[in-house]
């Protein structure tokens, strides 16, 4: 199984409106990555994935702009380092344990 695939469902709301688009993103990264063995390798793969992506550690307090995920709008491109820490990376790892 490919990490990728704890991405297909999307979660029901998201923090900023390039939240979106991050998610996506981190999907086709890891698209041909093996699931690892446990939910801490798998939470520690998506940070990391998360900071190459973005620039900024999971760690980063406060919410930020990403060009590429600008497509109009005023809150366009924004990610929301809250909905990433509090919720979608938790509902990714959740996942983990349902396979």
């Amino acid at each position: 199984m490919k990490v990728s695939e704890l991405f297909e469902d999307t979660p029901n709301g998201w923090g900023l409106r390039g939240d979106p688009y991050l998610w996506q993103e981190l999907k086709e990264r890891l698209s041909n990555t093996d699931m690892p063995a446990s939910p801490k390798q798998l939470q520690a793969m998506i940070e990391q994935e998360y900071e190459n992506a973005t620039g900024y550690s999971i760690e980063h307090r406060h919410h930020f702009q990403i060009e590429r995920f600008m497509h109009g709008g005023m809150s366009s491109g924004y990610i929301s380092t809250e909905f990433w820490r509090n919720r979608a990376i938790p509902l990714l790892v959740s996942r983990h344990g349902q396979l």
